[in-house]
């Protein structure tokens, strides 16, 4: 198979299939099979997507959305490669950090968001800091599994022609580690909407969490959907993004995924 033939029938498939649940969806419900009280036909969801567009409650709830995920995501992200990365090359960093990690990871999020809302208070930052930790444990435990899982022969050819600590790791660790590390980037991405949507449910007035809790309470169903695809929506162009870029950054190891579909 040719690739772009196997690209476009990439493409095109989950179109279709989106497609064929829509359809039956809209059936179903105009045939009363569907409850439209708590499933409302997608045709009206729609036209209260478009009536919320129009309105500009979509565009603002987003923004403030948006600029809360990539907040937290880069203020979780960053410090998470390089600590993940710094415990997978050194065995008694990792001895020191790995319990504390083990320990706080499994906990929930939301369920320390009190917590910082005491410490941050009850504005941005506590939302902030939520979704940076969702972030980070995603992200370091992906870094540090990069690098453990490099063969010990790359670091002893790159010792053999002299190369020193920046080499090494600039030409054998951050290369070798970088699929890795776009998984637990794509993770955590996710993770940052869930948090997100999570802690406004909690306390915000505003945003794409607000905006379905409003709907929840004022029994606007058609409003609540609208908000649930947006986060569909969103997780799709995340995904798509960084796929885009980890194709552009590990071309390697794109080139070998391919090759392995063929």
């Amino acid at each position: 198979m040719s690739r772009d033939r196997a690209g476009f029938l990439t493409l095109l498939l989950p179109i279709i299939s989106l497609a064929g649940v829509l359809v039956i969806w809209e059936i179903l419900g105009r045939l009363g099979i569907l409850d439209p009280l708590f499933f409302p036909v997608p045709t009206r969801i729609a036209a209260a997507f478009l009536s919320m567009l129009a309105d500009g409650e979509i565009q603002a709830n987003l923004s403030i959305t948006l600029i809360r995920v990539f907040a937290g995501f880069l203020i979780g992200t960053i410090p998470g490669i390089l600590i993940g990365l710094a415990m997978g090359a050194s065995e008694k960093l990792r001895l020191v950090l790995d319990p504390v990690v083990a320990a706080i990871y499994p906990i929930p999020k939301l369920a320390i968001f009190p917590l910082l809302m005491i410490i941050f208070g009850i504005g941005e930052s506590s939302k902030i800091a939520a979704i940076a930790i969702g972030c980070f444990f995603l992200v370091l435990i992906n870094a540090m599994a990069g690098v453990r899982n490099i063969s010990r022969v790359y670091f002893e050819v790159a010792r053999n022609y002299g190369a020193n600590s920046l080499q090494v790791f600039t030409r054998v660790i951050l290369p070798a580690s970088l699929p890795l590390i776009f998984t637990g980037i794509r993770l955590a991405l996710g993770m940052s909407l869930i948090v997100v949507v999570g802690v406004e449910f909690v306390s915000a007035n505003y945003g794409i969490g607000a905006m379905i809790w409003n709907a929840w309470e004022t029994f606007e169903i058609e409003k609540l959907y609208v908000g649930i695809l947006i986060c569909a929506v969103l997780g799709i162009l995340f995904t798509a993004i960084l796929r885009q870029a980890e194709v552009r950054l590990t071309p390697w190891f794109g080139h070998l995924a391919f090759r392995d579909q063929e």
